[in-house]
């Protein structure tokens, strides 16, 4: 399931958009598909996942402008709970402290607010926030950390992908 915005109307970085949040994820998505059917790591046999615009900052968007793309996997049909809701409730903790979310819970109590989600599961990798839900926590995060270190893998390419176009640009100018 995507998200309902399209790209062309999202605000963001210059190298992370909704299409690089769609790519991590489908890098990350045979790891989280071959887990499906392993009920010790993912119990419910269902994932969603959730990635944030990192350049949308908590007092300048809301969360829902904030979200910039989703992905469920398993049969949504067969959802035994609502793993969207969970997973965004991860995500939203970590976008709004900056901070994984196991952190928040276990080392910063006192930067939860009424209405935080008491789950982990969020992940913040250089502002870069993941949450997912569907597995047990500790492969939540793991799932998390590899979609947020698949995004950011994806952003440094592109960005030295422009550095080497300007390069050549700046070569054959002076050349």
């Amino acid at each position: 399931m995507m998200h309902p915005h399209d790209e062309a109307a999202r605000g963001g970085g210059v190298y992370v958009g909704r299409a690089a949040a769609r790519d991590a994820v489908a890098l990350v998505a045979p790891m989280m598909e071959s887990a499906l059917g392993r009920r010790d790591v993912v119990g419910s046999g269902f994932l969603y996942v959730v990635v944030m615009d990192p350049a949308c900052e908590a007092g300048d968007a809301s969360f829902e402008e904030a979200v910039l793309y989703e992905q469920g996997f398993g049969d949504r049909t067969q959802w035994d709970a609502d793993y969207a809701a969970f997973a965004r409730a991860k995500a939203r903790l970590s976008w709004l402290t900056g901070r994984d979310g196991r952190t928040v819970q276990a080392l910063l109590p006192h930067l939860l607010r009424d209405g935080d989600t008491a789950l982990s599961g969020g992940v913040c990798l250089d502002g870069i926030v993941v949450g997912v839900s569907g597995a047990f926590p500790e492969f939540d995060e793991l799932f998390a950390g590899a979609v947020a270190l698949a995004l950011r893998a994806l952003a440094r390419q592109a960005r030295e992908a422009d550095d080497a176009t300007t390069l050549r640009a700046s070569a054959e100018r002076t050349g």
